[in-house]
């Protein structure tokens, strides 16, 4: 059986498009949605798969890193494109660190990441 939750933030960055002919190679910038899945296998002992405070600190500290930000400044995005398919894996990959340290029966198994409400990149375990 799988047991599976999720919180969802949103944070503003900026970004532009390497290698890109249009109009996103320009600095532009998005209110980005992000949809984090944590899942375990059989509830807690307080019935929970994972308290949705520590996946909102977990989010909060990933926010940190991404709010406000030209993407493109960032270490993480010195050769890579900050897509939203790149932000996904990002976001994936830290949540994944954090979430592990926390509690090694959760795993992240989805996230989710909209630059716009019709465009949505999706990254899955």
């Amino acid at each position: 059986m799988k047991l599976e939750v999720y919180r969802e933030v949103q944070f503003s960055s900026a970004h532009r498009l390497r290698n890109y002919h249009g109009k996103c190679e320009n600095l532009h910038g998005h209110n980005w949605r992000v949809r984090l899945f944590a899942t375990r296998n059989q509830l807690d002992e307080t019935g929970f798969v994972m308290d949705f405070k520590v996946l909102d600190a977990v989010l909060k500290k990933i926010m940190e890193l991404l709010d406000h930000k030209d993407l493109n400044s960032l270490e993480e995005f010195e050769t890579v494109n900050p897509t939203a398919e790149n932000i996904a894996l990002l976001i994936f990959r830290l949540a994944e660190k954090e979430i592990s340290a926390i509690d090694k029966e959760v795993r992240v198994s989805k996230v989710c990441v909209w630059e716009s409400d019709k465009s949505c990149a999706i990254v899955e375990a």
